[in-house]
């Protein structure tokens, strides 16, 4: 709850701070994926980007890791200067919260294991190869994909795992569309639907 109310505070403080040449836009996402990561206690949490700057999402998440001690790494463009997206977040006082890191997100993204919490962007060229990767948290993990309406023909996290046991996927219509995939022991007899209500 405390990190859905400070997203709120950081949607004030976005009247009169920009987030670099991004204003704060979708907050319904910002304070979701907020809330939802720090309820869920992530520990590890990964952001693949694709060639944008740091985004409101960042912000989002750098509050869940600020509130429930969890480590959030983003994971940039080379061309993108670290400590530029550093000065972007101290406007909301969240510059020490993310580890940006450079390289080929598929590349890059085997040092982390067990990911609690995992954020791609369907506009990184190879998103669908991060899914074959990356290691997730096998006792309960979230991996949203944003951007959607930009993947054109390829396949969402959770229609390539769709009906495996264990997983459970919805479609939110969230900014430019999102897929979220809950994988895990919260998935049991007792908790089949997955609600969101926005």
């Amino acid at each position: 709850m405390k990190a859905y109310l400070h997203t709120l505070q950081l949607i004030q403080y976005g009247k009169d701070c920009k987030l670099g040449p991004i204003e704060l836009i979708q907050p319904q996402s910002m304070q979701f994926l907020s809330a939802l990561a720090a309820g869920n206690q992530a520990k590890l949490m990964v952001e693949v980007l694709s060639n944008e700057v740091v985004n409101p999402l960042t912000m989002a998440l750098a509050v869940a890791a600020k509130h429930c001690g969890g480590w959030f790494v983003c994971f940039l463009d080379q061309e993108q200067d670290i400590e530029d997206c550093k000065s972007q977040l101290s406007c909301y006082d969240l510059e020490d919260a993310v580890e940006f890191m450079h390289g080929n997100p598929c590349e890059v993204i085997t040092q982390f294991k067990n990911i609690d919490f995992a954020v791609i962007d369907c506009k990184f060229k190879d998103y669908l190869r991060l899914f074959q990767i990356i290691d997730l948290n096998r006792r309960g993990s979230v991996v949203v994909l944003t951007d959607l309406v930009r993947k054109g023909n390829g396949a969402g996290f959770g229609e390539v795992l769709r009906g495996k046991r264990g997983i459970e996927c919805v479609t939110l219509s969230i900014g430019e569309g999102m897929e979220l995939t809950r994988i895990g022991v919260t998935c049991n007899h007792e908790n089949k639907r997955f609600h969101v209500n926005l």
